[in-house]
């Protein structure tokens, strides 16, 4: 993760793009980024959405906009001096205890 955030904040300054790295600007750019990864999937059925990867054109186009939010939430974090693996590691352990298995298995309702 350390390697992708240097490479992705080194892409930026190459381009003195930091300048237009703004929370707000990479937030609502990594918005932008997953509108068109769910568009990727809005009129698919269950099935096929679950077998996108299998269509080459499908799946790349998948790819690359995963690639795109990937890289946008990489440099949002970086941006904000978060780690993102610390972060998702914090909130996993935050869901298990909201979530303990023996009172959720199989069950999809929030709590």
């Amino acid at each position: 993760m350390n390697d992708l955030t240097a490479r992705v904040r080194a892409f930026a300054e190459d381009r003195d793009w930091q300048q237009f790295h703004t929370p707000k600007n990479l937030a609502m750019a990594l918005a932008g980024e997953v509108g068109e990864l769910l568009a990727e999937f809005q009129w698919l059925t269950p099935e096929h959405a679950a077998a996108v990867m299998d269509d080459l054109e499908a799946g790349a186009r998948v790819r690359a906009e995963i690639g795109d939010v990937m890289i946008y939430l990489t440099r949002l974090a970086d941006v904000l001096g978060i780690d993102l693996v610390e972060s998702a590691t914090a909130k996993l352990a935050e869901a298990a205890v909201r979530y303990p298995v023996e009172q959720v298995k199989g069950s999809a309702a929030k709590r």
